[in-house]
């Protein structure tokens, strides 16, 4: 199995199961975070993949899982951030801002523009759209780095 798929099929795996951390009573807050932080880096890595198999000249049709996954866990990544989960409030040391509670409509719109970013990428990977496709990663990247400006610490 290539890099690429592997990650791809990491990052499905951990859109799959993110919903089922964030709403699982006897996770601690800390298990959460675990969960949320390494999904997180999945979701790097995949995006990363894409963009470096756009750089190489690949068809977009070949980043359609990794782009389906990636939008995937887009749905999800809001419930990874419920109550009791920021900074100083488990032992593991979170980059979360606590304008993602105290600012929740604004940062589930943030979320809800990366969203719709990556379900666009999506789409366009599945229709073997190559130029569209390396436009929406910019677009993506857009939705990550707003989100990042505005919600996450240093």
């Amino acid at each position: 199995m290539s890099k690429f798929r592997f990650v791809a099929c990491l990052s499905l795996a951990a859109a799959l199961a993110a919903p089922v951390f964030a709403q699982t009573a006897e996770l601690t807050p800390q298990q959460i975070v675990a969960a949320r932080q390494a999904s997180l880096e999945l979701s790097s890595a995949t995006f990363a993949a894409m963009l470096k198999a756009a750089a190489d000249g690949a068809d977009a049709k070949t980043s359609s899982q990794p782009a389906h996954a990636l939008s995937m866990w887009a749905k999800v990544l809001p419930t990874l951030f419920p109550a009791g989960t920021g900074a100083g409030q488990t032992p593991l040391e979170t980059k979360a801002k606590p304008e993602i509670w105290s600012d929740r409509a604004g940062f589930e719109k943030a979320a809800a523009n990366y969203l719709a970013a990556a379900t666009t990428l999506s789409s366009l990977a599945e229709a073997d759209d190559t130029a569209g496709f390396k436009s929406q990663l910019d677009d993506v990247k857009k939705a990550c780095i707003a989100c990042h400006k505005a919600y996450k610490g240093r």
